[in-house]
Parts: C-alpha cells; sequence; structure tokens
C-alpha cells in the first residue's frame, strides 16, 4: 500500500473505500518529513507525550470536542448506551460502550470471530508469511510475544490484525469462549499504528507497548491475545478477570485515546479464515468488519 490514499474493503458495502483518516496531515507531516522524524524520535513515541494527550482528554473542556467529531465521522449516536451530551470527557466518549444489538455475535459455535470494529488483516500461516502491509516486510514474532518458546510454537501458526482508528468503537473482546490467563505487559515505545506509519516500518507492531494474553479453548487449542498500545492511547484498559471463563464476545478491554491495534494468534491448522478477509489480505488491503461478526471457521 504505497499510494497517497489507504484503501480498504468494507465488508458490508461490498466496495473498496479510502480511509478518512484522522489527523492526517500530522501523520505524514511525522513519518514523511525529516523534521517529522525528528519530533517523532524525541516526542511523539514517548510515554509521556501519550500521558499528557491522555490529560488533556480526561479534561472536562475536552467534551467540546466530541460534537465535531461525531459530525465529521459520521458516528451513530443511537449505537451508544447513553447520550452525547452524558461524557463527561472526550475520553469517556472514545471509550463508549454500545447496545448490544448494535454488535451481534455470530452465534454458529464453528465459527470465530473479529475481537474488535476495525480494518483486518491475516496471515494464514506465518511460516510462509511474505509481508503484511508491504511486500517482504514483516515483523519479528518472537520480539512480539517477548517469548522465544512461545514464538517457536505459535511458528506456523495463523494471525489477524485488527487496527482499530479513531473514530471506530475501541473496546475489544473475545474472538471465542474459553479461559483466559493474566495479561503480561511488555513495554515499548509508542508509535503510530496506521499504515502511514506501518508501510515505512511495520516493527512497529513487534516493538510498541503491548499486552499478552493466553486463551485456552476446547475446539481451538490455544490462542493468544495482543492488544497493541499506539501514539495518544493514554492506556491499554483490561476489564476481563484472570482465570475467569469467557464466552465468544464477552468485552475483555478497551484502548483510551488513540489509533491502537489487537492481535490474535491461532495454533496451525485450527481456523479457516473466510475468503473476503483472505482474498483482501493477499492484495494488502484490509477488511472492515464488526466486532462479533464472524472471521473464520474451525477447521
Amino acid at each position: 500500500m504505497t499510494q497517497k490514499d489507504i484503501l480498504f474493503f468494507d465488508r458490508y458495502q461490498n466496495q473498496i473505500c479510502v480511509e478518512k483518516v484522522y489527523g492526517e496531515k500530522y501523520l505524514r507531516w511525522t513519518y514523511g518529513t525529516p523534521l517529522g522524524k525528528v519530533a517523532l524520535a524525541t516526542v511523539v513515541k514517548r510515554a509521556w507525550f501519550s500521558r499528557w494527550y491522555g490529560w488533556r482528554m480526561n479534561r472536562a473542556s475536552s467534551r467540546r470536542k466530541i460534537q465535531p467529531f461525531v459530525d465529521e465521522y459520521g458516528i451513530d449516536p443511537q449505537e451508544f448506551t447513553c447520550n452525547l451530551e452524558d461524557f463527561e470527557s472526550f475520553n469517556a466518549f472514545f471509550s463508549r460502550t454500545l447496545l448490544p444489538q448494535t454488535r451481534p455475535v455470530d452465534p454458529n459455535p464453528a465459527r470465530v470471530v473479529f475481537p474488535a470494529d476495525g480494518r483486518h488483516l491475516c496471515v494464514p500461516n506465518l511460516s510462509q508469511c511474505d509481508g503484511l502491509f508491504v511486500k517482504g516486510q514483516m515483523f519479528d514474532l518472537p520480539t512480539l510475544l517477548g517469548d522465544a518458546a512461545l514464538a517457536r510454537e505459535f511458528a506456523a501458526g495463523s494471525l489477524v490484525v485488527s487496527r482499530l482508528c479513531p473514530v471506530d468503537y475501541h473496546r475489544f473482546h473475545f474472538p471465542a469462549g474459553g479461559r483466559v490467563g493474566a495479561f503480561r505487559v511488555i513495554n515499548g515505545p509508542l508509535f503510530s499504528v496506521n499504515p502511514i506509519a506501518l508501510c515505512r516500518n511495520i516493527h512497529i507492531l513487534a516493538t510498541n507497548k503491548r499486552a499478552v494474553s493466553v486463551l485456552e479453548t476446547t475446539a481451538l487449542g490455544k490462542v493468544l491475545l495482543l492488544e497493541i498500545g499506539a501514539t495518544n492511547v493514554g492506556s491499554i484498559c483490561q476489564t476481563y478477570k484472570a482465570g475467569a471463563t469467557v464466552s465468544k464476545g464477552d468485552e475483555k478491554g478497551y484502548f483510551r485515546f488513540g489509533g491502537s491495534s489487537t492481535i490474535s494468534i491461532f495454533q496451525a491448522g485450527r481456523v479457516q479464515f473466510d475468503e473476503d478477509l483472505l482474498a483482501n489480505s493477499r492484495q494488502r488491503r484490509e477488511l472492515y468488519g464488526k466486532v462479533g461478526d464472524r472471521m473464520g471457521e474451525l477447521v
């Protein structure tokens, strides 16, 4: 994906769309100009910068940003569990909850579902991957997981990257049911996870601050669930209880302000991804899908 526009396939409209990028001029300046790269290295990627921005978005004065944001990006307030005027800050709006009927979970027990609203790419076999956003560019699995033994176990597994834009619903959910363990935090910088940045450095996904947890399932075996922090993400908040038995589609946690990503990694030969996800991923083009909608079926 090297053209100026960021393209994705909308599964519901059945067409290729152009992403309307929040802060696009800033992103292109930061990741595409010499002065911007200096700012990136010295300020933007630092945790204190995102904490500062998150503090601003937690202030009551940030409420004035909500209505213009909703209008600019066509967000539907009818999906929310509360009224726009009830949000005490922009961050409260950003991590909003939705009415359950707006995100139905696929009831078929043989299907695995997307863990978040967003734009998704899949890798059917990590041992044969020749690139994610750009041909020839793939992140390192041991670095991503911070665990060489775990990386070997999933070396031939499959993977779905789910990229959440600032305009998306920012709670993440379980793609399958099972028993979930405690999460492990791996600290790192906070680069943007927008394709403007990822096309220049795919290793961002494997080095940004991230949380790793393991979901033990009956039908899928072990599933690795990762949440990736990014620029201006105040925090990754886990709402599940370690050791709990969860159902497919249950909430796992949420991100505070900023674009973010989740990564779901499956053991080899466990999941057959949907054809539209596979076809678009072969083109290195993301597919837009909503949380609870199918991503694939059990093999």
